[in-house]
């Protein structure tokens, strides 16, 4: 086939603009016409590569039996993205990997530069500012100085990656949030490569990014999706993505939402709806006509939390709206006519007439039967309408209602539902304008009434872009929200993710007695994530967290309760301070202007005097000193040569822990602070450390030492072996001792017995957090068997050599009766040579009887069983740098 058979052109502004033709491509895959538009943008990007030499026509023609067959048969494929966004979180330890790999390249004689990112990578420091300081103009500046103070050494260790490898364009700590960055500035829509004979070639716009977030920017019609670190290291070195060609779910919006329904509303209804699906590893698309009342702000929100429904991406057409959003966030006029323009050529733009052909199933959802909502107490599908949360968020009656007395009175009198958190957060809600518009609009009208919220609640604003702090001072109503306590405490996820900082002795005193409870317009709110001693976490709009934070209970019934009292004693209701829908509007466009955003990121990547002056060393190598607490160099390329030390078949495995449905990657590897009598806390006392100079396990996520001491150490996951105690423990058999599941493991391993871990559903939900992967290898962990696994964790498992398996439709670990008291024995893992193949297990019950079943190996492509047999996929990809250069020598 003639590479460039795909290519057609157009002309713009004078100048030839070459592109992959999607209708060229259709001639050999006809039902590609009809396909849904995240499939045509995957075939965009498989025509790309067929273009530039990286596969061949037997693509297409396997893609035209998998229509042909309405999928059948699975589809493996090869995905190629344009670019990589990372966050320090799983980023550091990302560069960690390649840092150590360009040490075991000189020992294999490989030139350092074969170990250097591929593709452009953007780089946004997000995950460690914390809110230590809040309700004070100096917070923001506080906090980002304790950031920079506590992460020395860290940011040393980045500057020098931004220096030794290429292609890496870095954002330094407080330039936002990385999601809501690649939304207004790092996003293209459509990308112009230069290639070798001066022509321009049009590409579709896509990004993988190592957060499982990510698909926040499908708003703007953009391919991209969340990938763990270990996936995102090979992507970053080259590698393709493979992946099952997934089945799409279509979310037809109908109607039209009431003036009182906010963007973050219709999110946690479609949540909800959407968990009742099996949308692991699938594609959602927005279609129908309610979205011709979404502004694109909004479609973000939505977008935003695909993750928490389970899908992999969460797809909108790119329409009018998608051009205002683009026009107002400061791109030129003539990129926006290149959008225009290229969209439309490839029949990729918004129709009423898309073809329904290839949806697995249309869900619809009705905007106007949309009620004000939050969502609570651990999950974000937990959605409960405003009017029933004072009923339905706690159930139990407090012993005594809280009264106006307790609530003045601080923390000694802190009573079940009291709000001790109430932050203003995350890159989901706090950069869509209407919705922090709208809380300072209700901010404003508290302040002309003199009603503020108790002394106890500690209150933030913790914004995802510099822009939004910039139109709200240009609106003049960033002084309204500070009025009430919500100053701004510095541009990153702060609180949704867990960084919340300390609250006051009197609190901390009294958690251990009381359902204390954070208020939050974030995307997450599984136990502890919050804060460590905070179980109760409610999700609602930042609106509604200012109101919250007034009425200072959950008891309280916003819908038809006073939210306070004037100090004339005049009752206040919700409907007193809510801003009408026009006004909100009329602030956003005024205000919300592309001068804002491009005096927000002028200079591009923040090039700031504070980063600059960050001293690092020479080198194309990393200088690791043993005696560091915070950058050690990772164990995971160590005898790289050695055969993979694999579960033999018929090897007796102990259970390490038995876990429930929808354990989470914050249950298995915590991002938060390190709590006082755990492993990770022994061993940082053990080297002198103190407690004040922990930081939290994300600052640490590149010392293998505390990392693995922390995994299952979430103060509340629960191990079912041990019923149904708190804390990270488990009982070593046979002699039945109980001790941390790190002491456990570590005493396994000495006995040279492997281990295995059960769980119910959705196993490792929650974050792209390579470290639940990179722990649980780390721990002894073999295999871990589970009735289901989330999409992200699941790759991450096999890219680090666990293997993931699933038991059969109707068998479940409570079926299996299990104590943890059993041995495991897997019969046919030599013989693994197929994806999605099937293995024996036997467990041997300590009463002398056994069970025999079929698991299958979740390696659901031939490059995941490659990876598993190469021992992780960062041998593998270094064994195929190893590979080429013999190649080419």
């Amino acid at each position: 086939m003639n590479r460039s058979s795909f290519i057609e052109s157009f002309e713009l502004d004078g100048k030839r603009l070459d592109y992959v033709s999607l209708e060229r491509i259709a001639e050999r895959v006809p039902a590609l016409r009809r396909a849904p538009l995240s499939i045509r943008l995957v075939f965009e990007n498989i025509g790309r590569q067929i273009h530039d030499g990286l596969a061949d026509e037997s693509a297409l023609r396997s893609a035209a039996r998998w229509f042909e067959s309405r999928g059948a048969e699975p589809l493996e494929i090869s995905f190629r993205p344009n670019r990589l966004l990372l966050q320090e979180a799983s980023g550091i330890p990302m560069l960690g990997d390649m840092a150590s790999m360009r040490d075991a390249a000189v020992e294999l004689g490989l030139e350092l530069s074969a170990v250097n990112p591929e593709i452009p990578i953007d780089f946004v420091v997000d995950h460690t500012l914390a809110v230590d300081n809040a309700g004070c103009p100096s917070a923001a500046a506080d906090n980002l100085r304790n950031d920079l103070a506590r992460n020395a050494e860290r940011y040393r260790f980045l500057r020098w990656a931004e220096s030794a490898f290429s292609k890496i364009r870095l954002f330094p700590p407080g330039s936002g949030i990385c999601h809501q960055i690649n939304l207004e500035f790092l996003s293209s829509v459509v990308d112009v490569r230069h290639q070798a004979d001066g022509s321009a070639l049009l590409v579709a716009d896509s990004v993988v990014g190592m957060d499982s977030h990510t698909p926040m920017v499908n708003s703007l019609g953009v391919l991209g999706w969340g990938i763990g670190g270990l996936e995102g290291c090979a992507v970053a070195l080259g590698e393709p993505i493979s992946l099952l060609l997934p089945k799409v779910y279509a979310i037809e919006l109908t109607g039209a939402r009431r003036p009182e329904v906010t963007a973050t509303d219709i999110v946690l209804t479609i949540t909800e709806r959407l968990r009742r699906y099996a949308l692991q590893g699938q594609f959602v698309e927005y279609i129908g006509e309610g979205l011709s009342g979404l502004a694109l702000a909004d479609r973000a929100t939505i977008a935003n939390m695909t993750p928490e429904n389970g899908a992999t991406l969460g797809l909108f057409p790119i329409d009018e709206a998608t051009l205002a959003y683009l026009r107002d966030t400061n791109r030129s006029k003539a990129a926006l006519a290149c959008i225009e323009e290229y969209w439309k050529r490839q029949g990729l733009w918004a129709s009423k007439s898309q073809s329904r052909d290839y949806y697995t199933e249309v869900i619809t959802v009705d905007l106007s039967e949309i009620e004000p909502s939050v969502a609570g107490p651990s999950r974000p599908h937990q959605r409960i309408a405003l009017h029933r949360a004072a009923q339905t968020f706690l159930p139990e009656p407090p012993e005594q209602a809280p009264s106006k007395a307790a609530d003045d009175a601080g923390a000694s009198a802190l009573q079940d539902g009291d709000i001790v958190i109430a932050a203003i957060t995350s890159c989901t809600n706090t950069a869509n304008p209407s919705l922090i518009i709208g809380a300072a609009l209700l901010a404003r009208k508290a302040r002309e009434l003199g009603i503020a919220p108790p002394r106890r609640v500690k209150t933030s604003l913790s914004l995802g872009s510099r822009a939004v702090e910039n139109y709200l001072r240009a609106a003049g109503l960033i002084e309204d929200l500070e009025a009430l306590g919500f100053h701004n405490t510095g541009f990153g996820c702060m609180t949704c993710m867990g960084n919340s900082g300390s609250l006051s002795a009197e609190i901390l005193e009294a958690l251990p007695d009381v359902k204390a409870v954070a208020v939050l317009s974030g995307n997450r709110n599984f136990e502890g994530r919050i804060f460590p001693q905070i179980k109760h976490n409610l999700l609602c709009s930042p609106p509604l967290v200012v109101a919250y934070a007034i009425a200072g209970n959950v008891r309280k019934d916003l819908s038809r309760e006073p939210i306070a009292h004037t100090a004339a004693g005049r009752a206040v209701h919700l409907h007193d301070l809510w801003p009408a829908k026009q006004t909100v509007e009329e602030f956003v466009a005024r205000f919300v202007r592309p001068a804002e955003f491009a005096r927000a990121y002028q200079g591009g990547a923040a090039a700031v005097e504070y980063w600059k002056a960050i001293d690092y060393p020479p080198g194309e190598q990393w200088a690791w000193d043993p005696a560091s607490t915070f950058i050690r160099r990772p164990p995971f390329l160590d005898g790289l040569n050695a055969a993979m030390p694999a579960l033999r078949d018929g090897q007796p495995a102990r259970i390490l822990a038995i876990f429930g449905d929808m354990l989470t990657t914050d249950h298995i590897s915590p991002i938060g602070a390190i709590s006082e009598n755990t492993p990770a806390d022994r061993y940082l006392q053990s080297l002198n450390i103190r407690r004040s100079d922990y930081v939290n396990y994300a600052a640490r996520r590149l010392n293998h030492d505390v990392m693995v001491r922390g995994t299952f150490a979430n103060v509340q996951i629960v191990n079912e072996m041990l019923g149904g105690e708190k804390g990270g423990l488990s009982i070593v058999y046979p002699e039945g001792s109980r001790m941390s599941i790190f002491d456990a493991a570590e005493t396994y391993k000495a006995r040279g017995v492997p281990l295995v871990i059960f769980a119910g559903r959705e196993y490792g939900a929650g974050s792209s957090r390579d470290w639940a992967a990179k722990g649980t290898l780390l721990l002894g962990v073999k295999a871990v068997i589970a009735e289901s696994f989330e999409r992200i964790h699941r790759s991450n498992l096999v890219c680090m050599g666990v293997l993931p398996l699933q038991l059969a439709e109707g068998v479940t670990k409570n079926s299996l009766g299990l104590k943890g008291d059993e041995t495991v024995e897997l019969e046919g893992l030599d013989a693994l040579d197929a994806p999605r193949g099937m293995i024996g297990c036997t467990i041997r019950y300590r009463d002398g009887s056994a069970k025999r079943l079929r698991l299958q190996a979740r390696l659901d492509t031939l490059s995941e069983l490659a990876y598993q047999q190469a021992g992780g996929i960062l041998k593998y990809a270094l064994k195929r740098k190893l590979v080429a250069a013999q190649g080419a020598g």
